[in-house]
């Protein structure tokens, strides 16, 4: 596990220790898999300063023309293709399982203590596959560099999603090519970001 990742375990052990102090403390702790896409309307979306540490931006920037290419690290994991998989998640499943959380713990505050839920869709999609869902829905191109592997990188990781959606009563609703489809409606009408001089919105 990487630095940031071992991170986000001690936050959730501090707030387990928070609620054991304290039981009024009524914690819920969100897992959040990979955000991608923007809001249907094209309006709100993802504008990194600098280059991508995702993805689908940097995906998004080579398409508009930012970024000459895409460098996939990693073609030699025991996956499909060779390349590293992850559970992406549309941002408006994850804005709908913050408000399914919410809802939890105004409606439910008696049983709960300190909860972690996983947010993602419980199926796992290579770098492949994402680049080339990206191409079918934006008609783009993107031009690949293979390199090596970055330390820290898993090979597989994916939700389990059981137990949100029991509790929460939310599921995931956006596949791949949806999520593509609107990341490429957010990119292709604001390719400079929100600054843009070409920005209309």
């Amino acid at each position: 596990m990487n630095p940031y990742g071992r991170t986000k375990l001690v936050i959730e052990d501090i707030c387990r220790d928070v609620h054991r102090s304290d039981p009024d403390w009524k914690i819920i702790l969100l897992r959040y898999f990979n955000p991608v896409g923007a809001h249907p309307s094209g309006y709100i979306g993802e504008d990194p300063c600098g280059i991508p540490n995702n993805l689908m931006p940097y995906v998004q920037q080579v398409a508009v023309g930012r970024r000459p290419h895409l460098t996939v690290y990693g073609t030699d994991y025991n996956t499909k293709d060779g390349t590293g998989v992850r559970d992406y998640i549309h941002v408006v499943d994850l804005a709908d399982g913050h408000i399914a959380a919410l809802r939890k713990l105004y409606e439910d505050t008696d049983k709960i203590g300190c909860e972690v839920y996983n947010l993602g869709t419980g199926k796992g999609t290579s770098v492949l596959e994402m680049v080339a869902a990206f191409e079918k829905v934006s008609g783009k191109k993107i031009p690949l560099v293979f390199a090596g592997r970055r330390a820290g990188d898993a090979e597989i990781v994916y939700a389990a999603t059981a137990k949100a959606e029991k509790e929460l009563k939310w599921k995931a609703k956006y596949g791949i090519e949806e999520m593509c489809r609107d990341l490429w409606n957010w990119a292709s009408k604001n390719p400079y970001g929100y600054g843009s001089h070409d920005n209309s919105n």
